[in-house]
């Protein structure tokens, strides 16, 4: 087992390196977009990703999920039959779908409450889609084959390029927020061109339409199931938009970001995950396997939720130069919802590591019911509790729906690939959340707890850890040889 946990392990480093070191340099935009643009302006360009998100979902439609099951079960000479029948495909309704978007995009603007000052930033979003949804299929296809340093350096390069137009093009050239679009455009056609080596590696001009039926079938239930994934990521924007305005957005969005770490480590376990559990399905100790994944997973993350949640106003306050925070001054009054949204994420990594059963098991039809039941809740709670507290409502409509999510998709799950979990330090590590999370705000006070008391917490929450026996000294043996 602990040679498969080290294969895992392996690639969610090589990934991990390319998420942290890309999402890292992204993130530095974040002080950087906060000490210069207005919260209505970060507002705007808020929105707009928003819906690019909604998009993104819309151009693939689950065809790069489907490329992921069809070409890991087939044998080494038909994988050019799936790749191409896969990108071809996509290729041709990615040009149609850009088409109609600019045809539409008077309609669009103002149907996405986008200010008219701004309607031209649709010619940007086209660009960024295109290009985006061009190199999906190529980037599965370096993930099956484990080829993740490639995909480390693309994805790397590509948020280098992001980052260094963004700089050029705001400092030196003073353009506003239409200079965040056009380094993204730019970022995601290199990205595209990077890939050209692959492309022509395994396409060719022809489509298995039999082979296209399958897929399809297999594809397009990830299009409700991922639409709802991802207004349960996104919809609170749009929301808060028209109920509290740009500037409350800016804020909101400023300290979500502010769970990047949380999202760095779900987002490279994500992608190590899903091949993964593909290639080691039929194993005889799979289920063993998979359920102590999911024990390190909870470990690691938690220890990552409480961290965070104890220094994030020290980290976002400190000051940079001339009086300038990590996170512009103005924004700083969202920092109260960075908990929240960390602890909304450990769920999310939940949700994707119980997708394995449903994937084995061909069980696909039912993301939508379970993402669609964590959409429809998101939808309701965010118009039911932003009228009332604010942000904060946002951020606790994405917790509950990343529980509901992660709980339905367990009891799914289990139907039809039922593992034995490790329940009991599973409880533990939430039960020790629970127990630090009520010394931080009420015993010591969220706004008056001190440093040594924060360092306090820090040190209960890991000794509990052992006491609890959720971590032996057997698995500290083991995450050494890991490491």
């Amino acid at each position: 087992m602990i040679e498969k946990i080290k294969e895992l392990t392996k690639d969610t480093a090589i990934y991990g390196i390319s998420t942290i070191v890309g999402r890292f340099f992204g993130f530095l935009l974040v002080p950087f977009y906060t000490n210069i643009f207005s919260t209505y302006e970060f507002g705007v360009f808020s929105n707009v990703y928003a819906y690019i998100a909604f998009l993104n979902i819309i151009y693939i439609y689950g065809m790069d999920a489907a490329f992921l099951k069809y070409s890991s079960i087939t044998d080494e000479s038909n994988k050019k039959n799936v790749f191409s029948t896969s990108y071809v495909f996509v290729t041709a309704t990615t040009v149609i779908f850009s088409l109609i978007i600019f045809l539409a995009k008077g309609n669009l603007s103002d149907g996405m409450s986008i200010p008219s000052q701004y309607s031209y930033l649709l010619n940007y979003v086209i660009l960024i889609l295109l290009f985006d949804t061009l190199a999906l299929v190529p980037f599965a296809n370096l993930r099956l084959q484990r080829k993740a340093k490639k995909f480390a350096i693309i994805k790397t390069l590509n948020i280098l390029i992001n980052l260094g137009l963004n700089i050029y093009l705001i400092l030196f050239l003073e353009y506003d927020i239409e200079a965040i679009f056009i380094s993204n455009a730019v970022a995601s056609f290199f990205s595209f061109a990077a890939l050209l080596p692959e492309i022509i590696k395994y396409f060719l001009p022809k489509i298995d339409y039999e082979l296209l039926k399958r897929m399809l079938k297999f594809g397009i239930p990830y299009l409700p199931a991922s639409m709802a994934a991802t207004i349960v990521q996104v919809i609170d924007r749009p929301i808060l938009v028209r109920i509290l305005g740009e500037s409350a957005l800016g804020i909101y969005q400023a300290n979500y970001k502010l769970g990047i770490f949380m999202m760095l480590f779900v987002s490279m376990f994500h992608y190590a995950w899903q091949p993964f559990f593909l290639n080691n399905a039929q194993d005889a100790n799979a289920k063993k396997l998979f359920s102590k994944i999911l024990t390190l997973y909870l470990i690691v993350s938690s220890l990552i939720l409480v961290f965070l949640s104890l220094f994030i106003s020290d980290i976002a306050g400190f000051e940079i130069m001339n009086g300038r925070t990590i996170i512009g001054k103005e924004y700083l009054s969202g920092l109260y919802i960075v908990p929240v949204v960390l602890l909304a994420y450990v769920f999310h990594g939940m949700y994707v590591n119980f997708q394995a059963g449903i994937y084995i098991e061909e069980k696909t039809k039912y993301f939508p019911v379970v993402t669609g039941a964590g959409a429809l809740l998101n939808i309701i709670t965010n118009i039911v509790l932003i009228p009332v507290i604010g942000i904060m409502g946002a951020a606790i409509a994405t917790l509950v729906s990343y529980f509901v999510m992660a709980a339905g998709l367990f009891i799914t799950a289990q139907k039809f690939y039922k593992i034995d979990y490790e329940y009991f330090k599973i409880i533990a590590i939430f039960l020790l959340l629970f127990i630090a999370s009520i010394f931080y705000y009420y015993v010591f006070g969220f706004e008056n707890v001190n440093f040594v008391n924060k360092i306090a917490i820090l040190l209960g929450f890991i000794a509990g850890l052992f006491i609890f026996r959720v971590i032996s000294k057997e698995e500290i043996s083991s995450l050494k040889k890991l490491f």
